[in-house]
């Protein structure tokens, strides 16, 4: 189904001709496997089904103009884009929906996303990169409306960077520039802003960059009127459109019925996106969705008897067969013969996906009967296993869940027993447990050797003479170690290029490296973030710079949606090794002072994040992640950067180790557990209490996720027998995410004399000012009362109560 991507302007009518029937072929495939996938959704053979039906001719003519080389960033209605392409059969189609756990069957995602969720395989097996200017490529999809935009901008930015950076090798990832990258998106989901700030960024940017809108008048059951301005979004971004003066989007408007009009739409937005980095916006109009929105409800109840009368007359499928017929490009027999030959290619394709999908639950259920029956044989309670026997027996189409529970369900009733048949169906069990587990939860984060936490520590070197410096110089001179050694390498963000950054982390380098690779943007938190998913996606290594840690909330969608699970949904075929730099803790006021720690470990796991307490230690970091490809954030202390500190004198080459702690003092009484800011005044508290005779063992958590990998913290209880931990997180935040770590995974509770402890900072935002963050955050007398009042309990006549 791959097609010719020769137009009517340059080949003969019988090619053309050809080329029409294809198209037509590939319209009807993609809408008869969207028929027969809703029935298989509500027959209960698949749980959820959105098609891209009512949208398949302004896909073929998207694809028609799609080159190697070129991305797309799309939503869950493109099905008949990549069947065009030759990347979904209808097979794969069904078994998509069916959720096969086998990428070989169902490549787009083995099942971990529902049907309409696309990509193409960027990596080699040893996770080398493919050569993506020889395939057509596809960013992996998510769900969240609009969150398909801000990776759009940093794929489209990669093609600029390419094309005028000529120091970095563009082997397998770009020829000159020339790659197009195509967002798709359903009209209402323009209403999001993340459709908003992605359009704004690149009309300042000027990428090459498309933008489809797949228009219905519909977003669910709320008509355009209610999404948009003028209930147009092409009227209503006029405003946008590029002037002989002054640079915008070229905005053009099509019908999605149109054949011949979308054809040569798609064409000169690909002329101008490709040869002259304009970007473009396609608003194709007049579409239609026949099933409606989703199989989770039916169009009916809420479009009225002429809407749908005006949908069945002006279906793109129905008014391109009637044109086809019009102008003798072939007849109605021929056209149904045609149409009857796809009807058994789709329904044949569904049976075999149904059978391939069974086939290895059947195998296993096969093993499972004749090892319930082999058990209960031997066991007293018989009837009970014979009952879960039956019960399986009686399941035709069973699912994985069925065989794990039914199998853990009859261990139950041998408890107390043994016989070799027990032994046998424990070992079942545990096998199959332990190869089913992997096809869902494998891939969070690289398995590969080259993996950021499989960097080992290369420690600062320092000269006797070396002077101590502001920790932003190590900073600046790091980054600059980094840029000389690593050309794709580039960072961007508010305030980041001329002026070097807010705190002059970066200070000169622009002007060393210049603004394509030191680069400052507006302030656009959600497509920092999608360059920077973008770029990396496309072979770069970026740096996306958010100025404070708070500012971090605007892209917590895009980070968590898209970026920490990037590998685990394509089971480790694509990967977006984005540096996230940003600074927080301790400063004043309420939006410029928070540590969302807990918010950003649960919501962004598939991703490190590290505090490191100083600027030696996030330079180490910086240094290991660009030796690894995987995605994280480091959060630099706000406080550190005009403290002083000794400058390495191999920069750019010393590593922190991710996932390691650091023991900065040694002690016998207490483990005192912190990171960032705060460490610095656990570390002046663990000096303090040496005065009232506590010898506290001070620990630097540096890196959040993962953490503490050695389980060296729980060392450290074997000495001291007691914990504090003190961080400035919300109460049951980050601290007791550290305190599950060490007593649960780590076993630590079996070490301790004293109830574990923590000390965070209050339930409220910080208030303004010095006094503000005293009585906000755990301050030293905070600390030091918490540390004593463990040693009050433990021993009250030597350490008698304070207050």
């Amino acid at each position: 189904m791959k097609p010719d991507p020769s137009t009517s302007n340059d080949i003969s009518f019988a090619d053309f001709q050809s080329q029409i029937l294809q198209d037509y072929e590939t319209a009807v495939i993609s809408r008869e496997c969207s028929l027969l996938g809703r029935r298989e959704v509500l027959s209960g053979k698949a749980k959820f089904g959105i098609f891209g039906d009512g949208k398949e001719l302004p896909q073929l003519a998207m694809a028609r103009a799609f080159q190697d080389g070129d991305f797309r960033s799309g939503y869950y209605r493109d099905q008949t884009f990549m069947m065009a392409l030759g990347y979904l059969s209808p097979k794969e189609f069904f078994h998509g929906l069916y959720a096969t756990t086998d990428l070989e069957k169902e490549p787009m995602s083995a099942g971990r996303q529902m049907g309409g969720h696309f990509v193409t395989h960027s990596l080699n097996e040893d996770g080398s990169w493919k050569d993506l200017t020889q395939q057509k490529n596809s960013s992996a999809d998510i769900s969240c409306t609009a969150g398909q935009m801000p990776r759009l901008v940093g794929l489209a930015q990669a093609s600029k960077i390419y094309r005028n950076v000529k120091e970095i090798d563009q082997t397998n990832f770009s020829k000159n520039g020339n790659e197009v990258a195509w967002g798709t998106i359903g009209n209402a989901s323009t209403s999001e802003g993340h459709f908003f700030e992605a359009l704004n960024a690149a009309g300042v940017m000027q990428i090459p960059m498309v933008i489809c809108i797949w228009d219905d008048e519909y977003g669910i059951s709320v008509p355009s009127e209610y999404h948009t301005t003028k209930g147009n979004i092409s009227d209503a971004l006029k405003g946008f459109q590029r002037t002989e003066d002054k640079d915008g989007f070229e905005i053009l408007k099509i019908k999605g019925w149109d054949y011949t009009g979308l054809i040569h739409a798609f064409e000169n937005a690909a002329d101008m996106a490709r040869e002259s980095h304009v970007p473009v916006l396609i608003h194709v109009t007049e579409l239609t969705q026949p099933q409606g929105h989703s199989t989770s409800g039916s169009h009916e109840r809420y479009k009225s008897p002429e809407r749908l009368e005006w949908e069945r007359e002006n279906d793109c499928n129905k008014r391109f067969r009637e044109w086809i017929l019009e102008n003798g490009i072939s007849t109605e027999e021929e056209l149904k013969k045609l149409e009857r030959e796809i009807k058994h290619k789709v329904r044949s394709a569904k049976k075999e996906a149904w059978s391939e999908f069974l086939k290895p639950h059947l195998q296993a259920k096969k093993e499972l009967v004749h090892l319930l029956e082999s058990v209960a044989g031997q066991s007293p309670n018989r009837s009970f296993i014979t009952k879960i026997k039956n019960d399986l027996i009686a399941i035709e189409e069973p699912l994985k869940k069925d065989l794990a529970s039914k199998s853990r369900s009859a261990l139950r009733y041998l408890l107390g027993e043994s016989s070799p048949e027990k032994k046998q169906l424990q070992e079942w069990v545990n096998t199959f447990l332990a190869t089913t587990q992997p096809k869902y939860s494998s891939h969070l984060y690289s398995e590969l050797p080259n993996k950021a936490t499989k960097i080992d520590l290369v420690a600062p070197s320092y000269e006797d003479t070396n002077e101590e410096v502001d920790g932003r110089i190590i900073l600046r001179d790091n980054f600059d170690a980094l840029f000389s050694k690593y050309p794709e390498a580039l960072v961007f963000g508010e305030d980041t290029g001329n002026i070097g950054d807010v705190n002059q982390g970066l200070e000169g380098l622009q002007k060393k490296y210049g603004d394509m690779r030191i680069s400052d943007t507006g302030i656009r938190e959600t497509t920092i973030i999608g360059q920077g998913i973008g770029l990396s996606l496309r072979g770069l290594r970026p740096i996306a710079e958010i100025q404070y840690l708070d500012y971090i909330l605007y892209a917590i969608q895009t980070l968590s949606d898209d970026l920490a699970s990037l590998m685990y949904r394509t089971v480790g075929k694509q990967k977006a090794p984005l540096i996230v730099r940003t600074r927080g803790h301790r400063l004043e006021g309420i939006w410029h002072s928070g540590s969302p720690m807990s918010g950003l470990i649960s919501l962004l796991r598939g991703m490190y994040i590290l505090t490191p307490r100083n600027m030696t230690q996030a330079a180490g970091f910086y240094n290991t992640l660009m030796k690894s490809d995987e995605p994280a954030l480091v959060i630099e202390s706000l406080n550190g950067y005009r403290l002083k500190e000794k400058k390495p004198t191999n920069l750019g080459e010393f590593c922190t180790p991710i996932g390691k702690i650091e023991t900065l003092k040694q002690g016998s009484d207490l483990t005192l557990l912190s990171y960032g800011s705060t460490l610095r005044i656990v570390e002046k508290v663990a000096q303090d209490l040496l005065e009232v005779g506590i010898d506290a063992e001070v620990i630097d958590a540096q890196s959040l996720l993962p953490f503490d990998l050695d389980h060296d913290v729980v060392k450290s209880l074997k000495k001291t027998n007691r914990l504090l931990i003190v961080d400035e997180d919300v109460p049951g935040g980050c601290s007791a995410y550290l305190l599950q770590e060490i007593l649960e995974n780590q076993q630590g509770y079996r070490y301790l004399d004293s109830a574990p402890k923590t000390l965070t900072a209050k339930a409220h935002r910080p208030a303004y000012a010095s006094d503000g963050d005293y009585f906000s955050k755990p301050n030293a007398e905070d600390i030091f009362e918490k540390a004593y009042e463990i040693m009050h309990e433990v021993d009250p006549n030597s350490y008698p109560k304070l207050r």
